[in-house]
């Protein structure tokens, strides 16, 4: 029994991705706060009677009774906590779900413990099942951003990265190599910096230092939404050094 209780351990996940295996078997991916990311074997879930089924949809936060395996741990039981039912129920908010999932799944490594991701990836998902759609695109840039600082790649948007003085409100330039932005006098000319608009400027400041609850009031054109979106994505690339499939469904489901 002792040897048995050694083998066995209890944490909370949410399912990121997961692919079938075998004839009744699935393999998840999922992400826990005291554990990071995990490959889990789910035996039996395809089967029409498996009572985990249910509790091991993507997406879904569950508490799981986990025993340690020789290639996978197995799930030995799983009970939901919150299946965010909105991100199954409407596409759109389905597609910004892959999205989030991608990005944390291409950044974090197995069994690296980040307790604060968890929590943003909980909020996140939270966030996108229950903000109206307008607000949907402000929930993903604040995740990008907030991810990015969790990773240590937060981009300097208040010194210059070159001469370390105060940015002004003009047109600055922005850096994916060097990681923020820079004064027009170091800006202007550097291979690979592009100009930062002073409204796309002060967007980035605003969603970097205030809390969801102010970044959510805020009524962005869809022109600048757009260029946030291209920004915050090129660096999340940058950074991932590969494209994110989700991209491409997100703005085919959006547009669509």
């Amino acid at each position: 029994m002792d040897e048995r209780r050694q083998r066995l351990y209890r944490t909370e996940a949410i399912v990121l991705k997961r692919r079938d295996y075998g004839e009744a078997d699935r393999i998840l991916t999922v992400f826990t706060p005291d554990f990071g990311k995990l490959t889990l074997l789910a035996k039996g879930v395809r089967k029409t009677r498996s009572r985990k089924a249910g509790h091991v949809e993507l997406f879904t936060a569950s508490t799981m009774l986990v025993a340690k395996g020789r290639t996978w741990d197995l799930v030995s039981q799983a009970e939901m906590i919150e299946p965010f039912r909105a991100l199954h129920e409407d596409l759109q908010r389905t597609s910004y779900a892959f999205y989030i999932a991608e990005i944390l799944d291409g950044f974090t490594q197995e069994r690296d413990s980040h307790p604060q991701i968890f929590a943003l990836l909980k909020e996140t998902l939270s966030r996108l099942a229950a903000s109206k759609d307008e607000v949907l695109p402000l929930v993903a840039r604040f995740f990008d951003l907030r991810l990015l600082s969790l990773m240590g790649y937060q981009p300097q948007l208040f010194q210059c990265i070159e001469c370390h003085e105060a940015l002004e409100p003009v047109t600055n330039y922005y850096s994916l190599v060097d990681g923020g932005v820079l004064c027009p006098s170091h800006g202007e000319g550097r291979v690979g910096a592009e100009p930062l608009p002073l409204p796309l400027f002060k967007a980035l400041r605003f969603l970097q230092t205030r809390e969801w609850d102010v970044v959510a009031r805020l009524d962005l054109s869809d022109g600048l939404q757009a260029e946030l979106e291209r920004l915050l994505q090129s660096t999340l690339i940058y950074h991932l050094e590969r494209n994110l499939r989700s991209v491409a469904f997100l703005r085919t489901v959006r547009d669509g």
